[in-house]
């Protein structure tokens, strides 16, 4: 692969032409080579392009990455281009690499910090969910070797966070700290999560079931159905995925508050390089495990279900349980979710003075996730001008935002992000 910059080709793409000299082409390929760290050698040439000449400039891809320009590494985002911390440099050239960073040993690490009762577990859990096969009396420690887990140099960092008997001796930030708050500065339970990474999951979905409400209705059945108010699945994956593909270099610990009308989990680490937020949407993007180790493990045991399928499976959980979707945000330097809770009730539109109609746009939208004039209309049978008037009342209301100009404008429930 590799990347081609034209000179003489606008922004727009209108072809303007440039007319330059050989020793100016020379010189630009020598200021490249001397300022990219591996030393990067472009070709560069003149080409006709609708009569006019351009130069094209082609950089190939190289092997070994980052490239350093005047001994800083460039990340591209949006239209822009950032600067790579170290975090990120060293995260890209062990995945050029084929690795990942708890693939790396322990240091001051040996096999007794590790709990083989645990690792027995885990072998009676991946026989179980029959996607890994293992000898019932199969030695733990050979386990771990063939987990990749165990180096000639000592258990791997995966090893300590999956398996360690105390995992935060040997990497202190390796915890979930979960509040319930009432205002930022108003915290009504705290507990900091220890243990490893599979204990962790549990452990937190305990905090929230503790700290979230839960209703109960007679179905015909012998026992009652519990609703929660926030669904249950949802919120295990965003855990799972946050433990998962946490940085586990960084020194801060995964974060979970519970408000009154939502639930934040933010990790450490943002989206590997290359992966955008909006490809989360998509439930074909590709799949970028930041801990591979770590991952696979969570894989074999059930608790993840497919690579690359858990953005998509919160999202339908949100959508079957009648919840605005959960916004995915990175932040902090970290990555965000949000869960927000239905207070979008007839009641409480009702307590907002939303008549008929607008109660029954606010339940199309719930559903169908925007609105449009046209669609206001035809579903109420109304004018333009009420539909507009009637919409920007349930704007005023905060109920909706707009989106767009002109006639690409459409209505969404407005997302409180406080």
């Amino acid at each position: 692969m590799s990347d081609t910059i034209l000179i003489g080709v606008s922004d727009n793409g209108e072809v303007k032409g440039v007319q330059l000299g050989r020793e100016t082409l020379r010189d630009w390929m020598n200021q490249i080579s001397q300022s990219t760290e591996p030393t990067v050698i472009p070709e560069i040439g003149d080409v006709p392009i609708y009569g006019k000449d351009v130069v094209e400039i082609q950089i190939k891809e190289y092997p070994i990455k980052p490239v350093s320009v005047r001994g800083r590494c460039f990340r591209r985002v949006g239209n822009s281009n950032r600067v790579m911390t170290p975090q990120e440099i060293a995260q890209i050239h062990l995945g050029c690499l084929g690795m990942s960073w708890d693939a790396l040993s322990a240091r001051d690490s040996s096999i007794n910090d590790i709990d083989l009762e645990e690792v027995k577990r885990y072998i009676k859990n991946a026989n179980s969910s029959g996607r890994r096969r293992f000898e019932r009396s199969e030695d733990p420690v050979r386990t771990l070797g063939k987990l990749e887990l165990l180096s000639e140099k000592g258990p791997t960092w995966a090893a300590i966070i999956l398996f360690g008997k105390d995992p935060q001796s040997k990497l202190l930030q390796s915890t979930v700290h979960c509040g319930r708050f009432k205002q930022e500065t108003i915290i009504i339970d705290d507990k900091m999560i220890r243990g490893t990474a599979l204990e962790q999951v549990e452990e937190v979905m305990d905090f929230i079931r503790k700290n979230i409400n839960v209703r109960f209705v007679i179905t015909g059945k012998p026992q009652r159905e519990e609703i929660w108010e926030y669904p249950l699945d949802a919120l295990r994956e965003a855990i799972i995925n946050a433990i998962c593909h946490r940085d586990y270099a960084d020194n801060a610990d995964i974060q979970i508050k519970i408000y009154d009308d939502r639930i934040t989990i933010w990790n450490p680490g943002g989206l590997l390089p290359g992966m955008t937020i909006e490809e989360l949407y998509d439930p074909n993007h590709s799949s970028k495990p930041r801990n591979k180790l770590i991952a696979q493990t969570f894989y074999d045991v059930g608790l993840i279900e497919r690579y690359g399928s858990g953005i998509q499976r919160i999202m339908n959980a949100c959508k079957s349980s009648n919840l605005p979707m959960p916004v995915f945000e990175e932040k902090f330097g970290g990555f965000l979710v949000i869960f927000h809770k239905d207070i979008y009730t007839e009641e409480y539109l009702k307590e907002l003075e939303l008549n008929e109609r607008q109660i029954k746009a606010v339940m199309y939208v719930r559903e169908k996730g925007k609105i449009t004039n046209r669609e206001y209309q035809e579903l109420n049978t109304v004018s333009n001008k009420t539909a507009y008037l009637e919409l920007s009342n349930v704007v005023n209301k905060d109920v909706f935002i707009s989106e767009g100009t002109g006639k690409q404008v459409r209505y969404v429930l407005k997302v409180m992000k406080k």
